[in-house]
């Protein structure tokens, strides 16, 4: 199937410290394609994977499950740690559970993270409905472009199917045992008005996490997909204030380089 227009993955060859962005359930690189540019344009390395299922259509998606994703981030750190003496990595919701696990799995081979509104558990009734309801229904309405800002809009599925949930559910209870297992630092940017996922999915990642440097940010201004909403720029800025004091070369990082994607 042909990638939706915006879908593409993004990947852009800067300096010697590198960033993995992971982009949400149903969603695409392109909710994450501003923050990479902004990124690249200030000399990181930058890889902006498309996850497996993602940006075609949802029958694609139903008929992959969290290793397919997990896969494929995993794969992009490795690339990137071939490349880059320091490697961050960056997410957006599920994104930001698939960090948390290459985190915890790799150790300090990853330098740091960034989530925002990271996903930890599929809520409500429906949770617990989906081992029955995915044989039942195969989809439900999608929750794409949960954004404030007026004319801004998510490139992702208008469904989201069962069975591609299920196994969405069942990575999110992996990944919250492995939460104190991460100890990197980390900057951790939550919208109050969220519709998709409640403040309590980011307190949870906060309270579990073994990390120490630690810092919390609310995005007053934003829904879900706040890359893409009124608090976008304090994200980015957030994001490489983190990265200048952690890895000081990028301060002082070239823009020169060469990038890929549509």
């Amino acid at each position: 199937m042909p990638v939706l227009p915006g879908a593409e993955p993004y990947r852009h060859e800067g300096g010697e410290v590198g960033v993995l962005l992971c982009h949400g359930f149903t969603g695409t690189p392109q909710s994450l394609r501003p923050w990479a540019e902004y990124l690249a344009e200030r000399g990181l390395t930058v890889s902006l994977p498309l996850l497996p299922g993602h940006g075609t259509r949802w029958q694609d998606l139903a008929a992959t499950g969290w290793q397919d994703w997990y896969a494929e981030v995993d794969r992009a750190l490795h690339d990137l740690r071939e490349r880059c003496s320091q490697v961050f990595v960056f997410g957006l919701s599920m994104g930001g559970a698939l960090a948390l696990r290459l985190a915890a799995k790799h150790g300090d081979a990853i330098s740091g993270l960034v989530l925002v509104n990271p996903g930890n558990k599929v809520h409500g009734l429906a949770a617990h409905a989906l081992p029955v309801a995915r044989h039942l229904v195969a989809t439900i309405p999608g929750i794409a472009s949960d954004i404030a800002k007026e004319g801004s809009e998510e490139v992702a599925y208008a469904r989201v199917p069962l069975h591609a949930a299920h196994s969405l559910r069942k990575f999110f209870r992996l990944v919250d045992a492995d939460l104190p297992q991460v100890t990197q630092p980390l900057v951790l940017l939550h919208s109050p008005q969220d519709h998709v996922v409640p403040p309590a999915d980011s307190a949870r990642v906060l309270g579990r996490v073994s990390s120490t440097d630690v810092r919390e940010v609310l995005l007053e201004q934003s829904y879900h997909v706040a890359t893409l909403d009124h608090d976008a720029d304090r994200i980015f800025e957030e994001s490489l204030a983190f990265l200048t004091r952690l890895a000081p070369s990028v301060g002082a990082g070239s823009t020169e380089g060469t990038a890929t994607g549509g």
